[in-house]
């Protein structure tokens, strides 16, 4: 490393030092953007302590969860892991994540989208795992072909990169095709059944990422994800290289077994936390730490011992009653999540809370494309069973709640406002302790949200 490199490294370090020791703050960007100031190419530098290599994951909905667990199974494994696991994903938060100590075995590091131009070509990865492709901050990202040619151009800088990507994901299978064109080597995991679940109302993806025909589905697993082909017979889903079979998804966990490249049969994989979603993040997170060596029982070990706690499907108990946090913070985040809240055969109740701060993006028109209709007329289920209007208590909460309010009335949902966790809570005292509330936010709502949860109850 050069002196500009040494001094930027030092700089940083000083930062993350004064941030928690003085300060008592986060440390998870600043020293980065510190550092990157002194010498903007310290991720390259940096990156010649990893005796094994980088391992970046990526994707709209689900990449802080998928790169957690990944690193946690390889720590599992007995390899050191940088990593930055306060979902700090631009370059100043790869720089801060990748500035301690003097060597690692392996970063494992999530990427914003936009950002993996920055990250992709300074830390040359070995694999880029790419998760899924939905709309998100229309107003930051634009539209997802801006988002697509963003990765594409990534790979091209980074040509030892090996792209690890949703085969059942239409939109990152336009990605992987066109960088496979390029020299980028090319695998693909996904579901390989039909699970049997009623389709999105607004899917992101129609069309042929070839010549624009219409996409067909043999099956959906969600939004646009599924087994697709053109009509034309342009483009289709991939050969899975891995595979999810005998899924089971339900509101205590998820299981599947998985089979492919390098696996001697098949593994049965099982967490106590759910949703579809849950179940190609996990198979993500299973196929990157398989490339980086980690056996199957290492891998089951690591997630049966991982706690969410950055608000992604974390569990509290306030007032005898149980909450559940996690981030919904578009069209087909939400839509997931209210699939998971249909799965609870409980009563319950939910809070919705819309904030339109940068990072969440001051475009909300996205909520209207939500399919909250669920929620109101019931959806069919498993043994017949039906959740209606009867069954849930809605609140409005954020900058845009009474927007949420609006869209609520639309869809045949009365729902107060309450502008904090407690004023929530206070306005579901009136139901049975043991309906769950959950709490569904977007970005900048999070963090606030699980902070007075933490004061106010306890984590279970």
């Amino acid at each position: 490393m050069g002196l500009r490199g040494s001094v930027a490294q030092g700089m940083g370090r000083l930062t993350t030092w004064g941030l928690k020791n003085v300060l008592h703050r986060s440390a998870s960007q600043m020293p980065g953007r510190v550092a990157l100031a002194v010498e903007p190419h310290l991720i390259a530098e940096l990156s010649h302590k990893l005796r094994r290599g980088a391992i970046v994951v990526c994707g709209t909905n689900g990449k802080t969860t998928t790169n957690n667990v990944l690193a946690n199974a390889i720590e599992a494994s007995g390899a050191t892991v940088l990593c930055n696991r306060a979902g700090a994903n631009m370059a100043p938060g790869v720089a801060a994540a990748l500035l301690p100590g003097s060597s690692a075995d392996w970063a494992v590091m999530e990427a914003d989208e936009l950002s993996t131009i920055n990250i992709l070509p300074e830390l040359r990865p070995r694999y880029l795992v790419l998760l899924n492709l939905f709309r998100d901050q229309l107003d930051r990202a634009g539209e997802i072909d801006r988002v697509q040619q963003v990765i594409e151009h990534a790979l091209a800088a980074s040509p030892d990169t090996m792209l690890v990507a949703c085969g059942d994901d239409p939109l990152s299978m336009g990605v992987a095709r066109r960088a496979q064109d390029a020299g980028t080597k090319v695998l693909a995991f996904g579901i390989a059944e039909d699970l049997h679940l009623p389709a999105d109302r607004v899917p992101e993806a129609r069309f042929c990422q070839v010549c624009g025909a219409e996409l067909t589905y043999r099956y959906r697993s969600y939004a646009q994800l599924g087994a697709f082909s053109c009509l034309n017979g342009d483009f289709a889903r991939p050969k899975l290289d891995w595979k999810a079979t005998n899924v089971a998804v339900g509101r205590k966990g998820v299981g599947f077994d998985v089979s492919g490249a390098g696996i001697d049969g098949t593994v049965r994989i099982r967490a106590n936390f759910g949703g579809v979603y849950m179940v190609y993040n996990l198979l993500a997170a299973f196929v990157a730490a398989h490339l980086a060596g980690v056996g199957a029982d290492t891998f089951q070990r690591a997630l049966d011992g991982y706690h969410p706690e950055n608000g992604r499907l974390q569990h509290f108990r306030v007032d005898g009653r149980e909450v559940v946090l996690n981030l919904a913070k578009n069209p087909t985040g939400f839509n997931q999540n209210i699939s998971l809240m249909l799965a609870d055969d409980r009563k319950k109740a939910a809070f919705f809370v819309i904030n339109d701060d940068y990072n969440d993006g001051k475009d909300i028109s996205w909520i209207w494309d939500v399919d909250f209709e669920r929620l109101a007329v019931g959806a069919p289920r498993p043994k017949g069973k039906v959740v209606g209007a009867g069954d849930l208590e809605v609140v409005a909460g954020g900058h845009r709640a009474e927007d949420v309010r609006a869209r609520m009335k639309y869809a045949g949902i009365s729902a107060p406002v309450a502008h904090t966790m407690r004023e929530a809570l206070d306005a579901v005292a009136g139901l049975p302790a043991d309906r769950p509330l959950y709490v569904l936010t977007n970005y900048s709502a999070l963090w606030p949200a699980k902070a007075e949860l933490e004061k106010m109850g306890e984590r279970l």
